[in-house]
């Protein structure tokens, strides 16, 4: 549990993993052919990661357009990852949000601006006090007109930063749904530190900075 981490006087003397720092995504998964998920219901799917998932739902369920964002694991190479699996940074996955959108209302290149904007696109490894590979900044695509939608933003956010930029762009193939108790985290655990010293004062500077497109 997170909470076992959290020391509440610093929002920067504690993170959510292990703190491995390896990056561990292997060449057959970077170089597969991405898989499309078909639209259901007239909703399409995208996968982001950056840092911790409860923050990362949090963010995307502000959207207009966004009916739900799901906790998951994806980007490694073991079947059936957990959160103590992954934590270990040896399955390759990272913690991932499934969006589920309507596309339109709100379309694919808007979710990969708020994928930037609401990070540090350049921290590696990590987001925050969130430390290992197991947090990185990764996107997945599904087939090549989004990779070029992803790739075209990020090189125009990389001329705001000195840094380069270290988010993965990789092919979608699997999104694994986290532990039940993970989903709805931030809404349903206000009070818990890490939410009160991390995760909220995130979304709030994401909503300050995308005022146009929340609900």
């Amino acid at each position: 549990m997170r909470s076992l981490f959290i020391l509440t006087f610093s929002v920067f003397l504690f993170s959510c993993g292990n703190g491995n720092t390896q990056t561990v995504t292997k060449p057959e998964i970077a170089n597969a052919q991405p898989i499309q998920v078909p639209l259901e219901n007239g909703m399409a799917r995208a996968y982001f990661g950056s840092g911790c998932f409860w923050c990362v739902e949090a963010i995307y369920e502000s959207i207009k357009g966004v009916d739900e964002a799901i906790s998951g694991y994806a980007g490694g190479h073991t079947k059936n990852p957990t959160y103590e699996s992954s934590n270990t940074g040896t399955t390759g996955h990272a913690e991932v949000v499934e969006v589920i959108y309507d596309p339109e209302v709100v379309d694919f290149a808007t979710l990969v601006k708020v994928f930037f904007g609401s990070q540090d696109p350049t921290q590696v490894n990590g987001q925050g006090p969130d430390i290992g590979s197991q947090y990185r900044s990764i996107v997945f695509f599904q087939n090549q007109e989004e990779k070029a939608i992803i790739e075209k933003i990020k090189a125009e956010v990389a001329q705001d930063y000195e840094k380069p930029i270290a988010a993965e762009v990789l092919p979608f193939l699997k999104f694994w749904v986290a532990e039940d108790y993970h989903q709805d985290y931030e809404k349903l655990n206000p009070g818990n530190p890490y939410i009160q010293n991390v995760s909220i004062p995130r979304l709030k500077r994401f909503k300050q900075k995308f005022p146009e497109i929340l609900k």
